[in-house]
């Protein structure tokens, strides 16, 4: 069996804000969504911005049906409550609670790459400052990674396919290319997929710092410069986004609206490092091939490439390098930009909220800037979008998100046109 399968519906919680139309609004004016850290006392590490949501507020949650209410706001992490009130949106975007399919036939597949880290960190303290006692009951079902895909379950009944994917900084991705798998091979008809991240405290970041990925830059407009020369390092943000899947002909006959077709996912791993990208880009270069391959095109198709970029030094090198193996002489002539420019890196969420916008690219026929993107590299010499936004007509996009420990994930995003 192969079906087609679409997106009908989209919610997201974001640096640029919460909800799809205030993240897309700020997306097109390349507004920044990075901001000084004010959460924790920055010295100790000395990093200095990060890409926080700043304009989430629960108790606007705790009366709307599907979300959550005060005592259970209690018992979910932060990365959980992102996650379910993203699935909301995307359900309410999408105009249908799939009541009308079998519930086993719905799932929900919602990745993160570290899960409730911050609550680890707050129990953690008890436990020494009070002992085992004084812990929380609640510690390891609000912690557990897999709990954002769960509690979605619980709110919206659908009892298919439920897991949570955790490859690093593709899990959304990833997450995204099994839903639309299990859809397109006849094992679900529709399902929720998506990511989620919460990352708040020092502890955090400073597990980052000491790895030398995030940026100590304290110039907002120079901290998350995908491709540029004096990139150095990424900035660290947090957020949700969560897209409704759709097997075509359902959604056709309930008349949905339908964004963009997911029509190809390729999926790799390096073999090569801890953390490290293969220098070659051969590998997440096969991915992008796989997904132009499943879905019927070439390289001289694709209109856009979502880059991972990262901003650090070797991600920005090695995803061109790969881009060039995929594309050949195809890849002086695509579009190539980086969200992460304006919202820094969502880690395990970071897949799923640009997907959001490859879709809305599709949508609006917009590509976006490289926000910040001034001082070119000999060794990334690609069209990075770097002199602005461009309107034009979007068929086909990739998606691109490397992981830590080797994982490549692309995804490839079509026009609906029949």
């Amino acid at each position: 069996m192969s079906r087609r399968v679409v997106i009908t519906g989209m919610g997201a919680v974001t640096p640029l804000g919460t909800g799809v139309n205030k993240f897309w609004e700020g997306i097109k004016a390349n507004k920044l969504g990075i901001s000084f850290i004010d959460m924790f006392e920055t010295e100790r590490i000395g990093v200095k911005i990060a890409g926080m949501v700043r304009d989430f507020d629960e108790e606007q949650y705790y009366d709307v049906a599907g979300c959550f209410d005060k005592k259970e706001a209690k018992r979910m992490d932060l990365f959980t409550k992102y996650a379910v009130v993203a699935a909301h949106e995307a359900l309410t975007d999408a105009g249908t609670d799939f009541k009308d399919m079998d519930p086993y036939r719905v799932g929900v597949l919602v990745g993160s790459g570290i899960g409730g880290v911050d609550l680890t960190l707050t129990e953690h303290n008890k436990y020494l400052e009070k002992g085992p006692g004084r812990m929380s009951a609640f510690y390891i079902p609000m912690m557990i990674s897999n709990m954002a895909a769960g509690t979605i379950s619980m709110k919206t009944g659908f009892r298919g396919a439920n897991f949570d994917v955790t490859t690093a900084c593709a899990s959304g991705t990833h997450s995204i290319g099994e839903a639309f798998r299990k859809i397109k091979d006849g094992y679900l008809d529709a399902c929720l997929a998506g990511g989620t991240e919460s990352t708040r405290v020092e502890f955090t970041f400073g597990g980052f710092a000491n790895m030398k990925a995030l940026t100590k830059s304290e110039d907002l407009t120079r901290a998350s410069i995908p491709f540029d020369k004096e990139r150095s390092g990424f900035v660290l943000g947090e957020g949700s986004a969560v897209l409704v899947l759709e097997e075509y002909e359902h959604a056709k006959a309930r008349g949905a609206k339908i964004y963009a077709e997911v029509a190809g996912y390729g999926a790799t791993c390096d073999g090569y490092h801890m953390t490290s990208p293969m220098p070659s880009g051969e590998a997440a270069g096969k991915g992008m091939s796989l997904a132009m391959e499943e879905a019927g095109l070439t390289p001289a198709d694709i209109d856009y490439i979502n880059a991972h970029g990262t901003s650090t030094g070797l991600n920005d090198k090695y995803e061109t390098a790969a881009i060039k193996l995929a594309f050949g002489d195809e890849a002086k002539n695509v579009k190539i930009s980086s969200t992460k420019s304006m919202i820094g890196h969502l880690l395990g969420a970071a897949g799923a909220v640009e997907a959001v916008v490859c879709a809305k690219s599709i949508e609006e026929g917009f590509i976006h800037a490289t926000v910040g993107y001034k001082v070119p590299d000999e060794e990334c010499d690609l069209d990075y979008c770097g002199n602005g936004n461009i309107k034009q007509e979007v068929n086909a996009v990739l998606s691109n998100s490397l992981g830590f420990g080797g994982h490549n994930a692309t995804l490839c995003f079509k026009k609906v046109k029949d």
